[in-house]
């Protein structure tokens, strides 16, 4: 009887990760979202800062060029989560996958998606340190402050922060598909609102010293952690949102 039970274990295990694997291949059957579009907002940027670069170069100005232009595409995958949710759940369910199957299918999916964007990222960063900066001192992936731990964590610290926009857009989805446009529009304005008030309350207490101070002594790999811990948190709810979605 255990020998039954086990071998019935292990089969339905490998179904399921067989299951998980063909949600992968079903977000990646559509390139656009999950490859090609992620790839041409990184480039389209780059490229465009590297010509205001060249301009304030060739115009005299000395001195490091610094852009936060590389956060760009990592913005972009919240709407990549939302498309991911929008556009092949409820040809999951017709497929007969679980939500289960979906949600870790789709982790899987941008899993692969960020972590080849973070590669790029860390391949940039580190042609811009052989070359100075495209022999005009000015930076797009190389920023000093996510660098210090050097190329590992830097990329781990993109991948974090992209699979975090990433769980947020799935989840706004989620939200949306139960509650209607109304609840997650409400939900949205909540969230401003809170932030507004943290911000308010640092202000009035000008406790904005000791705010950058943890900042920089928490320095990015400890960001990085807590990235990862709210990654784990918002998931844990997506995913319980996602069980109770009615198809």
């Amino acid at each position: 009887m255990t020998a039954t039970t086990e071998a019935l274990g292990n089969q339905h295990s490998t179904r399921s990760k067989s299951r998980i694997l063909g949600v992968v291949r079903l977000h990646f059957m559509n390139t656009q979202t999950f490859v090609w579009v992620p790839v041409i907002v990184l480039s389209g940027v780059w490229l465009i800062t590297l010509l205001i670069y060249w301009i304030i170069s060739a115009s005299g100005v000395e001195g490091p060029m610094y852009s936060g232009g590389s956060q760009a595409p990592l913005w972009y995958f919240a709407v990549v989560g939302a498309q991911a949710m929008n556009l092949t759940f409820y040809f999951s369910q017709a497929m007969s996958l679980t939500r289960r199957e979906f949600y870790l299918g789709s982790l899987t999916a941008a899993g692969i998606s960020a972590a080849a964007i973070s590669t790029i990222f860390v391949l940039l960063g580190l042609i811009e340190q052989a070359t100075e900066g495209y022999g005009i001192n000015g930076f797009f992936a190389y920023l000093p402050w996510v660098w210090e731990g050097g190329p590992f964590a830097a990329g781990l610290t993109y991948f974090a922060l992209t699979m975090l926009v990433f769980i947020l857009g799935f989840w706004f989805a989620i939200v949306h598909k139960r509650f209607g446009a109304l609840i997650l529009t409400t939900a949205l304005l909540v969230i401003a609102l809170v932030l507004l008030s943290g911000a308010a309350l640092i202000s009035l207490n000008g406790a904005w010293l000791e705010v950058w101070m943890w900042v920089l002594e928490t320095q990015s790999m400890g960001l990085t952690l807590w990235a990862l811990g709210l990654g784990v948190v918002f998931a844990a709810g997506s995913y319980l949102t996602l069980r109770r979605l009615t198809v």
